[in-house]
């Protein structure tokens, strides 16, 4: 959750006057992460019948929240079982989304996909973990299932 700063009140001592002070909340949350998991389409329309159509309406939208186009080669993209899309050499344009379809297709520089024959997300629940190329996770996105999509 994206946190805010709060105001309190602080007294001055023997004056008896109030002054507003801002104190910073203690969630280490506050700003957008500069790459971060915009949206999870879990459940795609419909049966899950496995046709390319149907895995590529299971996508997860990845967005660049800054001014400056961002290198993401080496980056990935997993679930909790593992499964696993990792960025070729490319670079995600400032101010830019790339989507990555669970199915078969065409890479360009807004779409990009897993190449799998059956379902990466779970319907029922599952997380979305964003790494960099050293590793780190930058971002994550989870949901417990119900609905079709979750935006993060």
């Amino acid at each position: 959750m994206r946190t805010l700063i709060t105001k309190a009140l602080v007294a001055t001592a023997g004056l008896g006057l109030a002054v507003a002070a801002p104190i910073a909340a203690a969630s280490s949350a506050q700003a957008l992460p500069a790459i971060m998991i915009y949206k999870v389409q879990y459940n795609s329309p419909g049966s899950d019948t496995g046709s390319n159509t149907s895995l590529n309406a299971e996508y997860v939208v990845i967005k660049n929240t800054t001014r400056s186009n961002r290198v993401l080669t080496g980056w990935t993209l997993r679930d909790k079982t593992g499964y696993t899309y990792r960025f070729p050499t490319f670079t995600l344009k400032a101010g830019g989304t790339v989507t990555v379809h669970t199915g078969r297709g065409s890479a360009t520089s807004t779409h990009r996909y897993y190449n799998k024959t059956w379902y990466v997300w779970n319907n029922t629940g599952d997380t979305a973990y964003l790494k960099n190329a050293s590793g780190t996770t930058v971002d994550t996105c989870a949901w417990s299932g119900g609905g079709t999509a979750k935006y993060c």
